[in-house]
């Protein structure tokens, strides 16, 4: 049987298994969201610090990402300009990065659904970027409330997402594992059987 990769079981675990397994303390705020239900992202963070309304070192952690990087920019939840458009999300897809997470705005989300290519952000802007520098890449930010440092691994769906320093990346998806297992295991026992199942789990929790 082939071993998985850390980053494979990550993908396959939902964000809710992974929040608990952290104890809820690395959740991003909420209000970033994938542009698309469908999106699905596990990987190691190449983060930007963008000032604000700026987007220029975009493009730089763009040219310097591994493939399966996610791309996490700390654009100090500026609305008002987007960090990316659907040419510079193509240039991203093209060299392999896994997506975008953003606290800030994109823009030509139709285009960039069309693309499939995952982007979390605070919404949309028809507004672009400056382009006058001041950015830095691979450094530690912060997104959403949470720290990010360069090689932390990123899980989100549509859920929300969730930020796992590097260090406690193999604890953590040992606990989430264990969590769905536990969790499938009361679906079976309170559902096996219909209202007579359901019942007699509910005495079983409402008695302890």
């Amino acid at each position: 049987m082939e071993t998985k990769t850390l980053q494979q079981r990550l993908f396959a675990l939902p964000t809710t298994a992974i929040s608990d397994a952290t104890g809820g303390h690395s959740n991003v705020d909420g209000s970033i969201k994938p542009l698309s239900n469908h999106f699905k992202i596990a990987g190691r963070a190449l983060t930007v610090r963008l000032p604000d309304g700026e987007n220029g070192a975009v493009l730089e952690a763009i040219s310097k990402a591994q493939k399966g990087e996610i791309i996490v920019i700390d654009a100090k939840g500026n609305r008002n300009r987007a960090v990316a458009g659907d040419f510079v999300i193509s240039l991203a897809k093209g060299l392999g990065v896994q997506g975008f997470v953003v606290d800030g705005v994109i823009r030509d989300i139709a285009a960039i659904r069309e693309l499939n290519f995952p982007v979390f952000s605070l919404g949309t802007s028809v507004a672009a970027g400056f382009k006058n520098g001041g950015g830095a890449v691979d450094v530690p930010i912060a997104i959403g409330g949470v720290a990010v440092h360069p090689g932390d691994y990123i899980v989100g769906d549509v859920d929300g997402v969730v930020v796992i320093p590097n260090k406690d990346a193999e604890h953590v998806a040992n606990a989430a594992e264990e969590k769905v297992r536990k969790d499938e295991l009361r679906e079976i026992e309170a559902l096996s059987r219909g209202e007579i199942s359901i019942r007699a789990y509910l005495d079983k929790v409402l008695s302890k």
